[in-house]
C-alpha cells in the first residue's frame, strides 16, 4: 500500500513558512547555476553563429586566432585559384582577403578603456555574411579613410556613431555607417577598407581569408588541397567550427567556475533542507506511528518523505529557473580570451538547460532529504505511538 502523492503536498503547505525559506534556498542556488551556464551558452552560441556552414576560413598553421595569423600576399594569390570557391552574380569570387588588428577604445560615459577588433575588408564582405546588414549609413568606399562600425560598438563606444571619427593607426577615420550582425561576434567589430588598413598599421600580410564554397560538400577538397600544398603554410577550417574553437576556452572556464560555485552554495541548501526534514519528522513522529500501525510499509515511508523534500527543491529550483529567465532580457559584454577583444552577448536559456537545473534541483531535494526520510522509515511503531 502506497502513501499518495498529496500527504507530501498537503505536510509542505501545512509548514508554509520553512517550506518557503527552504525552498528559496533552492531557488537561490539553481538561480546561480542557471545563470552560469545561460552566461556559457550565450557566449558560445554568439560566436558560432557569427560562422556561416557554407564559408571556409583559411588562416596560417597552428594559429589560434585570426590576430595571431599572417598570410602573404603570395599565398593568397594561391588560396584564390582553388576551384570550389563560388562565384558572384557579378562573376568575381565570393571571397574576402581580411586584416583583423585590435586598437584601444574608451566606452561611453566613463574613460575605461577596452580592445575593440577592427577588421579590413573587401568591397563586399556582405555577400559572404547575410547575417550582417547595414542599418545606418553606407558602406565604406574603397581608398578612403572610412569605416562601419557594429550595432553593439556604436552603443558602447565613443567615437563610433555615424559622422564621428576614430584616431587609429596615426590616421582619422570617420564612421559612415552602422550595420546589425544579430546575436554574433561581428556587432562588436569595426570594419573598414583592407588596403587603407594594412597601410595604417603598416601589415605587409593578411590575417584570414574567408571564402563561400559552391556546394558545402566541397570543403574536404579544398581543405586537403590547401593544406597539401608545400608551397602553402595555411590550414582551412569550416567558419562555424573556426568560431566555435574560438569560444571553447571561455566556456569550459565558465562552466567549471560555475559548478564549483554551485556546489559550495548547494551544500548550504541541502543542509537547509535536511534541517527541515528533520524538524517535521520530530513533529510528526506520532503521524509516523499512526502510518505504521495502519500497515505501510518502511519503505513507503522512506518514499513519502523523499518525495516531500524533493518536490520542495523543484519548486525552489523552478522558481530560480523563473528568475533566471529574466537575465536573457539583458546584453554584457566581456573579453574574448582568444583575441583578448570585448565581445557583447546576452545570456542564453536553453532546454538542456532548464533540464539540467531540475534535475540538479531534484538532486538536492534527494540527498537533503534522505537520512531524515530514512529515520522516520526506521521509527519504531509502539515508540512512535507513545508520543501522543
Amino acid at each position: 500500500m502506497k502513501i499518495p502523492v498529496s500527504y507530501s503536498f498537503r505536510n509542505l503547505f501545512t509548514r508554509r513558512l520553512t517550506t518557503t525559506l527552504t525552498a528559496s534556498g533552492m531557488a537561490l542556488v539553481v538561480f546561480v547555476f542557471a545563470a552560469i551556464l545561460m552566461l556559457a551558452e550565450g557566449i558560445r552560441k554568439t560566436l558560432v553563429n557569427t560562422g556561416s556552414y557554407d564559408n571556409a576560413i583559411v588562416v596560417r598553421r597552428a594559429s589560434a586566432s585570426e590576430v595571431q595569423s599572417g598570410i602573404d600576399r603570395h599565398q593568397a594569390s594561391i588560396v584564390e585559384t582553388q576551384p570550389e570557391i563560388a562565384i558572384g552574380r557579378d562573376g568575381r569570387q565570393l571571397l574576402s582577403k581580411e586584416l583583423v588588428v585590435i586598437i584601444n577604445l574608451h566606452k561611453r560615459g566613463s574613460a575605461k578603456p577596452s580592445n575593440v577588433i577592427i577588421r579590413g575588408v573587401n568591397a563586399k564582405p556582405l555577400l559572404l555574411r547575410p547575417q550582417v546588414e547595414m542599418v545606418e549609413g553606407r558602406m565604406p568606399r574603397t581608398g578612403l579613410l572610412e569605416v562601419i562600425a557594429g550595432e553593439g560598438i556604436t552603443k558602447r563606444f565613443k567615437g563610433c556613431g555615424i559622422g564621428e571619427k576614430l584616431r587609429f593607426g596615426m590616421r582619422d577615420w570617420t564612421v559612415v555607417g552602422v550595420f546589425s550582425a544579430g546575436n554574433t561576434g561581428f556587432s562588436s567589430e569595426i570594419w573598414g577598407d583592407v588596403d587603407q588598413l594594412m597601410q595604417a598599421f603598416r601589415r605587409p600580410v593578411y590575417s584570414s581569408i574567408t571564402c563561400k564554397l559552391r556546394n558545402s560538400a566541397d570543403f574536404e577538397k579544398i581543405k586537403s588541397r590547401i593544406e597539401d600544398d608545400p608551397r602553402l603554410t595555411l590550414e582551412v577550417k569550416r567558419e562555424v567550427q573556426y568560431y566555435a574553437d574560438q569560444s571553447e576556452m571561455m566556456t569550459k572556464f565558465l562552466r567549471i567556475l560555475g559548478i564549483s560555485l554551485t556546489i559550495i552554495f548547494s551544500l548550504g541548501a541541502m543542509i537547509g533542507a535536511t534541517i527541515t526534514m528533520y524538524a517535521a519528522v520530530a513533529n510528526r513522529t506520532a503521524e509516523i506511528g499512526t502510518l505504521r500501525a495502519l500497515g505501510f510499509q518502511r519503505r513507503n515511508i522512506l518514499l513519502a518523505f523523499l518525495v516531500e523534500s524533493m518536490l520542495m527543491s523543484v519548486t525552489g529550483g523552478c522558481l530560480g529557473l523563473f528568475f533566471a529567465s529574466f537575465m536573457q532580457l539583458f546584453t554584457v559584454s566581456t573579453v574574448n580570451w582568444q583575441t583578448f577583444s570585448e565581445l557583447a552577448f546576452s545570456f542564453t536559456l536553453t532546454g538542456e538547460i532548464i533540464y539540467k537545473a531540475i534535475i540538479f534541483s531534484a538532486l538536492m531535494g534527494f540527498i537533503g532529504g534522505f537520512l531524515p526520510a530514512f529515520r522516520a522509515s526506521k521509527m519504531n511503531i509502539v515508540d512512535a505511538l507513545r508520543t501522543r
